[in-house]
């Protein structure tokens, strides 16, 4: 929601202090030492259950080796596993806190804590090698490379009498310190700069630097400013890259301003600044904080999970896929199976409806500079975050608010990074948006709340109703031989087909990856995931046509959605020579959605979905293909309001009954993921097995059932039911279940 707000905190609230340590250890933070007051200073340790808001003072033992850390500001305090890292700070040598008397300390404590809430005590490890010199205001990372398993910490810069720029490295496995060789060029000498890793990488931002152009370290009493300089290094080649130059004109505001003593965190691949102090006005005889925050996308983000099927109707498709962290937005493609008449020449009609986008609290957008070829894009709407729309363009750049069109560009100091602004402005039309696989700095504008709905699951609990997670149509017989094996074994090569094995009636649901993938048109006794209405016919299957290559295939967008669902009654048409184009260049243009033609989706056709995030530097990795069918005019819908009440030695299930448009239901059926060797050789492909099938709107799930359930993974732990009803049509779409299981039931099973 990018919306502020003042948690009501209780228990022992620690008093307000400036330079303190501070860790976030899953939902608990945990505060040491800072500046109560000038010149007192504290060695206090405070533990926050941000679950419950709920504050406590903590009392660690002492370590047995020597005194507990003395009061002290500035110092780091860095986490890795169950240990914090404590180093260095300044202390107050004076007992009369008015009469400062500076230590700079160079001490180094591990403190151990507890799983969940409290701590062990302090110790003072024996460490080997040179101890970094004494400073404040340093920075203090934790890395471990994912190949070699030594986690590393790494001090840089700090003040001393005088700003520092050093690296040093400490091996935390062998307590052994180090100056490790760097390439580049290395940051001007900083304190009260920021630290973070993301990926292999240490971003650096900010501090206070010397006032001097050539950067020497100036004596105590030089002089010194605030600087907006912006490097990383690369923590496998320790090699320094500078994103951002200390001299660098930014006359439209495109990046955060200089400042020290302030804040960042990485969620993600996402790095959020915020606040600070910018330097010294001497007008003024005080320094300025600023207000704003602004977030660095470091890269393209990750493919998000599959498309999953809520509900599907004779021409729409109900859809969503999991959340991925820090994204402005989603592409969603789909490819059909029955051919789709291309639009000759540029139509110039059929403009689709005006979409009303609120990214970060309402922020127009624009693209960044060192993009790639130019795409054009549809115009777009800015306005409050409670008349957000599901579309918004493919970049997440933004324009300053002082314009109503998006015009400004401004380069970054290193080509293959980019850096751009978004500021709160309603009603701003932005045009030009396009991808680049760089970086992208943006100001968040915070505002008020925005709501999402979520699709229920059903959790380890008594008693649950839940919307359905998935309306799936399989279509399944009565009986048990209806389906030959030849067709068992074509459905399994197919995308998300359902089919029922004769056998042991089972319905088998297969997934598989775009590159993996070939299209064909199945025999007339196929079932999709996505909708099937005939029940399974007798009729020997017919031959399938020839199938046609992957990069053949045509992906056609539905649009670019805001949340992580979407309901598809539409996809825009291509003309025939982009057509052309697009079928054998990869990465082609996307073009312009006002200049478009809409095609509505017919009833009983397969169609397949993908979808990509974005984020600041373009488009991400598609997800695997999921394939689904709409309904077949006639055929019941799918049931609804599925509760699970949980007994001792079994379950119930109950639903509401659907809409039947062709007579009364004649049956239910309720199907439950097994464990299969299938599912060994295909991890994706799920295998049900029917459990009931009557009249009634409720069955009973056996102790003896559930033991043979397959537990999926593909987001949280959770079995799998799906329950259809058959008119005299057949039947009709299933609706999906997924029961949370918590880990412990789920590893039991």
């Amino acid at each position: 929601t990018n919306q502020w707000f003042l948690p009501a905190v209780r228990g022992d609230i620690p008093p307000g202090c400036a330079a303190h340590g501070f860790v976030c250890d899953g939902t608990r933070i945990l505060v040491f030492g800072g500046m109560v007051e000038y010149g007192r200073y504290s060695n206090d340790l405070y533990e926050l259950q941000a679950s419950r808001w709920l504050w406590k003072k903590v009392k660690p033992q002492a370590p047995s080796n020597g005194s507990p850390p003395c009061p002290r500001l500035g110092h780091s305090f860095s986490l890795y596993g169950n240990k914090c890292y404590l180093f260095g700070g300044l202390a107050n040598e004076s007992e009369d806190s008015n009469n400062n008397i500076p230590r700079y300390l160079n001490d180094f404590y591990e403190l151990e804590l507890q799983h969940g809430s409290g701590v062990v005590g302090w110790s003072i490890p024996v460490t080997k090698g040179i101890l970094p010199s004494p400073r404040e205001s340093h920075t203090a990372i934790v890395y471990c490379r994912k190949d070699v398993g030594s986690p590393k910490m790494y001090i840089f810069g700090g003040m001393c009498g005088c700003r520092l720029n050093d690296l040093w490295e400490l091996d935390i496995e062998t307590m052994t310190w180090s100056r490790p060789e760097t390439k580049g060029t290395v940051p001007l000498p900083r304190s009260l700069h920021t630290a973070n890793v993301i990926g292999n990488k240490m971003y650096v931002f900010g501090g206070w630097v010397p006032q001097s152009a050539g950067g020497e370290i100036s004596a105590p009493d030089g002089e010194w400013k605030c600087t907006g300089s912006f490097s990383y290094l690369n923590l496998d080649t320790t090699e320094w890259i500078g994103l951002i130059s200390d001299c660098q004109e930014d006359k439209s505001n495109l990046l955060p301003g200089p400042r020290a003593g302030h804040c960042a965190v990485a969620v993600g691949t996402r790095l959020y600044i915020w606040s600070g102090r910018d330097g010294y006005r001497k007008a003024w005889n005080n320094q300025v904080c600023c207000k704003d925050l602004w977030y660095l996308d470091t890269e393209r983000p990750l493919a998000p999970s599959q498309v999953q099927l809520i509900r599907a109707t004779t021409n729409s498709f109900q859809l969503k896929w999991d959340e991925v962290p820090t994204v402005e937005g989603y592409l969603l493609q789909l490819h059909a199976d029955s051919p789709v008449p291309p639009v000759a020449g540029n139509p110039g009609t059929g403009i689709p409806e005006t979409s009303v986008l609120s990214s970060q609290g309402g922020c127009s957008l624009h693209h960044s500079p060192q993009s790639l070829p130019s795409v054009p894009y549809p115009e777009m709407k800015v306005d409050h975050p409670s008349q957000t729309n599901n579309l918004i363009p493919h970049n997440v750049q933004a324009a300053p608010s002082s314009s109503s069109k998006v015009e400004g560009k401004e380069k970054v100091a290193a080509p293959e990074n980019k850096v751009t602004q978004e500021s709160m402005k309603n009603h701003t039309d932005a045009t030009g948006f396009k991808e680049s696989n760089a970086p992208s700095l943006l100001p968040v504008c915070t505002s008020s709340a925005q709501t999402s709905a979520n699709v229920g699951e059903l959790h380890d609990l008594d008693k649950q109703s839940v919307n359905p997670d998935a309306s799936v149509s399989c279509s399944v017989s009565s009986t048990q031989n209806m389906v030959t094996q030849q067709a068992v074994k074509t459905e399994s090569s197919s995308t998300n087909g359902a089919v029922v094995k004769d056998e042991t009636s089972l319905t088998t649901f297969n997934s598989k990856s775009e590159a993996a993938e070939t299209a064909c048109v199945m025999p007339s006794t196929r079932v999709s995931t996505g909708q099937t209405n005939d029940s399974h016919s007798s009729r020997a299957p017919q031959r399938p046509p020839a199938p046609v290559k992957a990069r053949d295939r045509r992906w056609y967008d539905v649009g670019i959605f805001k949340s992580n669902s979407a309901v598809v009654s539409q996809f825009y048409l291509l003309p025939e020579e982009t057509m052309n184009i697009n079928s054998k260049t990869e990465g082609a243009d996307v073009p312009d959605y006002r200049l478009l033609k809409k095609q509505d989706l017919f009833p009983g056709t397969v169609y397949r979905f993908r979808v990509a995030a974005i984020n600041g530097c373009g488009v991400g990795p598609f997800s695997k293909i999921s394939e689904f069918k709409t309904c077949i005019p006639g055929f019941p819908g799918a049931p609804s309001t599925v509760k699970i009440t949980k007994s001792v030695d079994c379950i119930h299930l109950s639903w509401e009954p659907p809409a039947s448009p062709s007579g009364n239901i004649l049956e239910y059926s309720a199907y439950l993921a097994i464990r299969s060797t299938q599912l060994q050789e295909n991890p994706s492909q799920l295998v049900f097995m029917r459990i009931y099938c009557g009249l009634k709107t409720s069955c009973i799930v056996t102790a003896a059932q559930l033991s043979n359930a397959h537990v999926d993974y593909t987001s949280r732990p959770a079995i799998v039911f799906r329950i259809s009803a058959k008119n005299e049509r057949g039947y009709g779409p299933a609706t999906q279940v997924r029961w949370l299981q918590d880990m412990k039931t789920s590893g039991s099973k």
